[in-house]
């Protein structure tokens, strides 16, 4: 069985109308519903000539990942999600029907490493990234990879998990596979250090619960609530995450 200690140093996470860990409590509590129709706020450090080129989806990734990072301290990321770009590819190739033409810009940005190279511009961040696109890996094929690095030579890494709604387009029924909302949710994690203790292992379970940003919401919930394990996992691959 794969175990492996490690320490969440901070973290952060958006959604429509979630604009702090207060908001995040109520939420869990019942006592505050996600709205449709915001959009994330990104910090001033980033240029706004940048700003300007960030997709919503992008925009929260940035939003949660911001308040995990110290200023002028660059850290080794790993970037996850199920459907990345995915919308914003749609919209292109209804253009592409439509018989208009797309912009190189446009098809750079829809690519999936898109947002972790523009995170790399916005703040300077030069160190290694990984992007991961899981599949029925689920939220566990990035906390690998992070623990992968910690354990080579980083001394902390910033995992960042991010979703969207996909368009109807998509055969969604009977795969559970789709966000609720927009959703990131951003992990500065260590081996030691002050901050939450966790342990990261494999599971017997058999288990079927959803894919990448099914998960994502899972795991969130995981860290608000007072249980003190989670399960995650698809067609017989399972991890668990303990609080220890």
């Amino acid at each position: 069985m794969i175990v492996s200690d490690f320490v969440l140093r901070g973290w952060s996470a958006w959604a429509p109308g979630m604009n702090g860990m207060d908001d995040w409590k109520d939420w869990y509590a019942g006592k505050r519903a996600i709205r449709q129709d915001d959009r994330a706020s990104v910090s001033d450090t980033v240029p706004k000539m940048l700003q300007r080129r960030l997709s919503p989806l992008a925009r929260a990734a940035f939003n949660a990942s911001d308040k995990c990072l110290e200023p002028g301290k660059p850290l080794p990321t790993v970037f996850s999600s199920a459907h990345g770009e995915v919308c914003k590819s749609l919209e292109m190739l209804k253009t592409i029907q439509a018989g208009d033409e797309i912009s190189p810009a446009a098809f750079s940005l829809s690519v999936h490493n898109a947002i972790a190279g523009l995170f790399s511009i916005a703040y300077a961040n030069g160190l290694e990234s990984t992007v991961i696109a899981p599949g029925l890996g689920g939220i566990a094929p990035a906390f690998m990879e992070a623990l992968g690095l910690l354990l080579e030579t980083a001394d902390e890494v910033l995992l960042v998990l991010y979703d969207e709604p996909i368009a109807g387009f998509y055969p969604i029924f009977p795969f559970n596979l789709n966000a609720e909302f927009p959703c990131a949710l951003a992990l500065r994690i260590a081996l030691t250090g002050d901050g939450l203790p966790l342990r990261f292992s494999r599971s017997s379970e058999s288990r079927d619960d959803g894919e990448h940003p099914v998960q994502l919401l899972a795991f969130l919930r995981f860290l608000l609530a007072e249980e003190q394990s989670l399960s995650l996992g698809n067609q017989g691959h399972s991890w668990r995450w303990d609080k220890i």
